[in-house]
């Protein structure tokens, strides 16, 4: 309900123009299961994640320290960082504005990339040309994609989206990376981390499903304007038809 959101948040909601930046914005609310991130919450490493984000720390070694505690299974220094590590890695796959600038990149940059599967050469002959192949999203026809996920649900190719990886990670980095010291360091790991655990395949899984939203929208578009044309087209070629009487016993 709008009245228990704080201003911020409120705006937010309130301002988002697709459902997919509305899911972004509940995204850090929303119930999960089990995740390396909750579990290192509850073993109290949280406030430790805070530290290390904030990269202010000058003796992270130490200050990790602190939060070893054999009851909760967090037996080493490196235990401890691991656990903050993976909290940070969601709080960053969770930000909203970093999950709409890269749901831009991807689809400006993403590139589809189909292969064979082995031993299904023989069996898929009208495939072939996606054998190994490779395409710019943006630019890939609706036919070629609809021939793609065909192939994949048939057992013959297996279909992946590339996103724009260096470039993504650059980003993250010049973003969330403040400092030039251990902090820093674990902030890094936890930015590569968080991006191929978390972020590239839920980047893949709603790319897959745009692009073949986007194909099927095409697709359903040209067949209507043929039907359309076919419709409209004379009934006897060149001939002048005053109208056509349908008679259902005798013929037309």
């Amino acid at each position: 309900e709008l009245e228990k959101l704080t201003p911020e948040l409120e705006r937010a909601v309130t301002g988002a123009e697709t459902l997919a930046k509305l899911e972004d914005i509940y995204l850090p609310y929303k119930p999960k299961r089990k995740t390396k991130a909750s579990v290192a919450k509850e073993k109290g490493l949280e406030p430790l994640a805070v530290l290390v984000f904030e990269q202010q720390l000058a003796q992270v070694q130490q200050e990790a320290a602190n939060y070893l505690d054999p009851e909760k299974e967090v037996n080493s220094i490196e235990e401890a960082l691991q656990g903050a590590r993976d909290i940070i890695a969601e709080w960053i796959s969770e930000n909203a504005n970093v999950r709409g600038k890269m749901r831009t990149l991807f689809l400006q940059e993403g590139v589809f990339a189909s292969r064979v599967i082995n031993g299904k050469e023989a069996e898929a002959a009208k495939y072939k040309d996606y054998f190994d192949w490779s395409e710019s999203l943006a630019q890939a026809p609706s036919h070629r994609i609809l021939a793609l996920f065909r192939g994949e649900n048939e057992g013959i190719l297996n279909l992946n989206l590339a996103g724009p990886d260096e470039e993504v990670l650059n980003k993250l980095e010049r973003r969330f990376i403040t400092g030039n010291n251990a902090c820093a360091r674990q902030v890094g790991m936890a930015i590569q981390d968080g991006y191929k655990r978390l972020l590239m395949p839920a980047m893949e899984t709603e790319m897959r499903a745009e692009a073949k939203k986007r194909a099927d929208e095409e697709a359903i578009r040209v067949f209507a304007e043929n039907i359309r044309q076919l419709l409209l087209a004379a009934p006897l070629g060149q001939k002048r038809v005053l109208a056509l009487d349908p008679g259902f016993r005798t013929g037309c």
